[in-house]
């Protein structure tokens, strides 16, 4: 019996797979038709996207291009702001609460207190209101932006995560695909993340095969460095955790296997709390949090990054606050000649992008001037 309900279900997902794939197939049909317009604009926008669900490390590659570009651009970031309460245009502030705008826009901008941060579900809306209130701003970082067709970016940044292969992957619900893999060629560059650091070349050229069809299309491996793991409450005379100490893992995030696992060689993981991905803590859920405390006084609690930015306002008792800590992350791309060619492959893409753009609005110019 339990046999033929998993396998009716499997139908009804594969079903739905199909309705989805033809939703999608003829939205960006529409798109490539000018049915669905398409709005360019004279800044350049820089989109940083994926093609499937879940925790590929987009928010990490933002800060990644916001810190590799801090000596060439002023840049803004903008988001839809993805599980916010609020609607329409919001700028974030250090002092917001991630219910209205997001938690991944208020980590980067606890991250980046002097870098504009925007939130907005019409991305066009967005640009054009960063354009009118920060005319310093000369670049601006779209993230999770790809299927956000209405703005042509002049670049785009996709990420891959190289340990679940797209090409043997199915569209959503059936499986992690939110987009066509045939739309990667749209991409200029390609971050494979989640690489081992000793990565070989043969592995390495798997995905430039797979990945570059263009000639101009520019493939870079990443993994992500954990950094020392922080409190996310400030207190005196805390005790500093120690190698091997006990933790308890606290997770609300689309992959938590990296974390865990990285958690695993630095503690003794005597308990794991896992929620579903950009989840809003609720009171039940820290006494839950607060019970496994008790059976383990002696440990730590440890959680994501992202995680702390949805906790650091949480109510919770003085012991719990004084347990809990963060595990910071950035991204860092794999050793290899092709990594010091990234920021200066992203800024040449730029103003190749731009270079273009003025030629054809000068050659338009031209045919105009010539009619009159």
């Amino acid at each position: 019996m339990a046999d033929q309900k998993h396998v009716e279900m499997k139908l009804i997902r594969r079903i739905i797979s199909w309705i989805y794939t033809l939703v999608v197939i003829i939205r960006h049909r529409l798109y490539d038709w000018g049915v669905l317009k398409s709005y360019s604009f004279d800044i350049p926008i820089v989109c940083v996207g994926n093609i499937t669900v879940g925790g590929t490390g987009k928010t990490p590659t933002a800060e990644y291009i916001l810190a590799s570009l801090a000596n060439h651009y002023t840049m803004a970031i903008l988001s839809r702001g993805y599980g916010r309460t609020t609607k329409g245009y919001r700028e974030v502030t250090t002092d917001d609460i991630y219910s209205d705008v997001g938690d991944e826009p208020l980590q980067m901008k606890l991250k980046f207190p002097e870098t504009v941060v925007v939130v907005s579900e019409d991305r066009v809306a967005g640009i054009e209101r960063i354009r009118q209130e920060h005319p310093e701003v000369n670049l601006i970082i779209m993230d999770d932006g790809f299927q956000h067709r209405r703005v042509r970016p002049k670049v785009n940044i996709l990420i891959v995560d190289s340990t679940r292969p797209y090409e043997s992957d199915n569209m959503l619900p059936l499986g992690r695909l939110r987009d066509l893999p045939s739309r990667l060629k749209e991409g200029h560059i390609f971050i494979v993340s989640k690489c081992s650091d000793t990565m070989s070349p043969i592995d390495k050229r798997i995905w430039y095969n797979k990945l570059r069809g263009i000639a101009y299309q520019k493939v870079f491996f990443s993994n992500i460095e954990t950094l020392d793991i922080e409190p996310i409450y400030d207190f005196d005379n805390r005790e500093e955790p120690y190698y091997a100490q006990q933790a308890i893992l606290v997770s609300g995030i689309g992959n938590p296997r990296p974390f865990i696992r990285e958690a695993e060689t630095r503690f003794t993981v005597v308990d794991k709390v896992i929620f579903p991905d950009h989840h809003r803590f609720t009171a039940e859920d820290l006494k839950e949090i607060y019970a496994v405390l008790n059976k383990y006084p002696r440990a730590i609690i440890l959680t994501t990054e992202k995680d702390a930015v949805r906790l650091r306002r949480a109510r919770m008792p003085e012991r719990m606050m004084r347990a809990m800590y963060y595990q910071p992350i950035a991204m860092r791309l794999v050793e290899g000649p092709e990594r010091d060619d990234f920021v200066e492959s992203l800024v040449a893409n730029i103003k190749y992008k731009e270079r273009n753009a003025e030629a054809k609005g000068n050659k338009k110019k031209a045919i105009v001037d010539d009619f009159d």
